[in-house]
């Protein structure tokens, strides 16, 4: 039996992983600014997470949603209070799609509707509704395709008012940014549309926070920039620094009830642990400031190379928007300097690194990065 043959990828077989560095079968280190897709949030493997990990497998690794599972409330209440978010109810699944799966459907089940509407550009993931919410008709089968997703312009409070007054809105499903989308920061102007429409038309505000969450920019979720608070907050990724883990935050006015969500593997005692590994050492080491300071300084400096064209984000989500003839800057990043990066289309270098990402390191990165144009 072979592989089924979907991802393209670099021939580098990573062995070993400490900090923001990991290692090839060869020796070779390497720089890693792009986590797995934004997934190692307290680095490679941190030795708080490790022991958390194994203490937790010496003792059960396993149980299903039958039975108390104490870590469950411990991760809530350590959510709660680390995100701010204290008397929001917490569902736990995962992945992101799943999460933006079961945050749709919860909104549709709330308040009866059908239409969400979603923007230009998202994506959500690659289950049914999760890939029907996506802008990426070359990932959308036939069977995946619906009527009641509306597609609406990037921050265009015009058309969003127009949908809200001709359609009965379930939902609205935004990232804080869109990282596929080319790290696209959400104005602020418009999420604080998007809450006030949903407020006026009994419609839930759904804030993906797969990508943009977890304290990636700054603040826990991106969308606290904007003052405002979504209906239901979706995460995975950094959630569980490489641990399969996804969940859904849930505004209290959302009422549950037996059987309307489930899963079988979600919320087990394994993901739990390194679930509650990772808010520990983002509290005690103060990593949301560390992504600010280091990001706010990553930002402002690669804001002075000439030949770029934009540099987006907030905090560790960064894109740096490129021209045409620099579409080799990522390959020559990785292959001459080392140095994990991610893209977007169709010529933007996604930074995602670690929080816990030195300013060393980021010096590392801005001379590779100044060496890479100079020769480009």
């Amino acid at each position: 039996m072979k592989l089924f043959d979907v991802y393209p990828i670099n021939h580098i077989n990573i062995v070993k992983g400490r900090g923001s560095l990991v290692f090839d079968d060869k020796g070779t280190e390497y720089l890693d600014l792009y986590g797995g897709h934004a997934v190692i949030s307290i680095g490679h493997t941190n030795p708080h997470y490790l022991t958390r990990l194994e203490d937790q497998l010496h003792q059960i690794g396993f149980y299903s949603n039958s039975i108390e599972i104490p870590l469950q409330t411990q991760l809530a209440e350590k959510l709660g209070h680390v995100s701010g978010k204290e008397d929001y109810q917490l569902f736990l699944c995962n992945s992101g799609a799943e999460a933006n799966e079961n945050a749709l459907k919860l909104a549709s089940f709330h308040n009866g509707k059908k239409k969400v509407i979603a923007f230009r550009k998202a994506f959500h993931g690659r289950t049914s509704l999760a890939v029907a919410v996506t802008d990426n008709p070359k990932i959308v089968a036939p069977v995946n395709e619906t009527d009641n997703v509306i597609f609406l312009p990037w921050n265009d409070e015009a058309a969003l008012q127009e949908a809200f007054q001709t359609n009965e809105i379930s939902s609205v499903i935004i990232e804080g940014i869109q990282g596929v989308g080319g790290i696209q920061v959400a104005p602020i102007p418009f999420l604080q549309k998007i809450r006030t429409l949903c407020d006026e038309h009994n419609a839930v505000f759904i804030a993906d926070s797969v990508q943009c969450g977890y304290g990636r920019t700054g603040k826990f979720f991106s969308h606290d920039f904007a003052g405002i608070n979504a209906d239901i907050y979706s995460m995975a990724k950094g959630m569980g620094n490489g641990f399969p883990i996804g969940g859904i935050i849930i505004s209290p006015k959302i009422a549950p009830s037996y059987g309307m969500l489930g899963t079988t593997f979600g919320g087990n005692h394994l993901a739990c642990a390194a679930g509650l590994a990772v808010l520990e050492v983002i509290e005690r080491e103060n990593l949301m400031q560390n992504a600010a300071e280091v990001g706010g300084y990553l930002i402002d400096e690669l804001k002075k190379f000439d030949k770029v064209k934009e540099v987006r984000g907030r905090g560790l989500m960064i894109g740096i928007d490129l021209p045409d003839e620099l579409a080799n800057v990522k390959k020559d990043l990785l292959f001459k300097h080392h140095i994990f990066t991610g893209e977007a289309k169709p010529n933007v270098v996604r930074l995602l690194p670690a929080l816990n990402l030195t300013k060393a390191y980021a010096d590392r990165f801005l001379e590779a990065f100044s060496t890479t144009l100079n020769n480009s």
